[in-house]
């Protein structure tokens, strides 16, 4: 054993160095942001499954949707409507190449950031290593949130050719279905594709109390949290959604 332990010896100090970068305590916000993030994405994954959402209720609004279109001849207001959708994903995507370029010029100015940044108050810079690691996690996120909205953007595509090619009335009931069916759930996955990305917006949004103090960070991960939540599973845009399709009972409308 002691053999043992004297042959580890030398990379456990390697472990040390390799985190002694940063405090612990900022290890552990980091470790809360990813619990926060990761967790949420499968808890509402799995909470959608019984339970009322935005994502679940848009599904519903668009089988309506594709029906009435079936029902028209000139279908140029539902392609217009698809290409509003896809010009939305679209913007995101720009937006998130130039803040990916800005954080990278900060990156690769970090010399003169950190003595401008060190001079502010209730701004915290533990080591140059820190503050790239914060630079780093932001880059990634975007990064993430980029590849998400060019992935919606590509499926939008998709739906447009799907609704040049979408039956008549005419048509047998059971080719008008199987459209509905697959169209409805190419443009879901679209639209959750470009959640994702809104939801790494707001994730990032949260990094940026990183740079004021750790414990800013867990509490803006937190409520980031509490946010996502209300609006997809509580908010009145929900309620109004739901009572907007056809349903007997209406849900109650408040304000968010």
């Amino acid at each position: 054993m002691a053999l043992l332990a004297y042959s580890l010896q030398p990379y456990r100090q390697t472990y040390v160095m390799t985190f002694s970068f940063m405090p612990p305590l900022d290890w552990i916000a980091l470790g809360w942001f990813l619990v926060c993030w990761v967790g949420y994405t499968y808890f509402a994954r799995i909470k959608q499954r019984n339970s009322s959402t935005i994502a679940n209720q848009l599904e519903a609004n668009r089988v309506e949707w594709l029906e009435r279109m079936i029902e028209r001849d000139m279908r140029m207001a539902d392609v217009t409507s698809l290409g509003i959708l896809q010009r939305n994903v679209t913007f995101f995507a720009s937006t998130t190449i130039f803040i990916i370029a800005g954080l990278l010029t900060v990156l690769g100015s970090t010399d003169k950031a950190i003595p401008l940044l060190e001079a502010l108050p209730w701004i915290e810079i533990d080591s140059r290593a820190a503050w790239e690691l914060k630079i780093l996690i932001l880059v990634v996120t975007f990064a993430y949130a980029f590849f998400k909205f060019t992935w919606s953007m590509r499926q939008y595509n998709f739906a447009i050719v799907l609704f040049g090619s979408a039956p008549d009335i005419d048509d047998p009931k059971s080719d008008r279905e199987i459209f509905i069916k697959h169209t409805n759930w190419l443009m879901s996955r679209a639209s959750n594709s470009f959640n994702y990305g809104l939801r790494a917006y707001t994730f990032a949004l949260a990094t940026l109390g990183w740079f004021f103090n750790p414990v800013v960070f867990m509490v803006a991960a937190t409520l980031v949290v509490g946010v996502l939540y209300r609006r997809e599973f509580r908010s009145a845009t929900l309620a109004a959604l739901y009572n907007a399709s056809h349903h007997c009972n209406e849900k109650v409308l408040k304000d968010d």
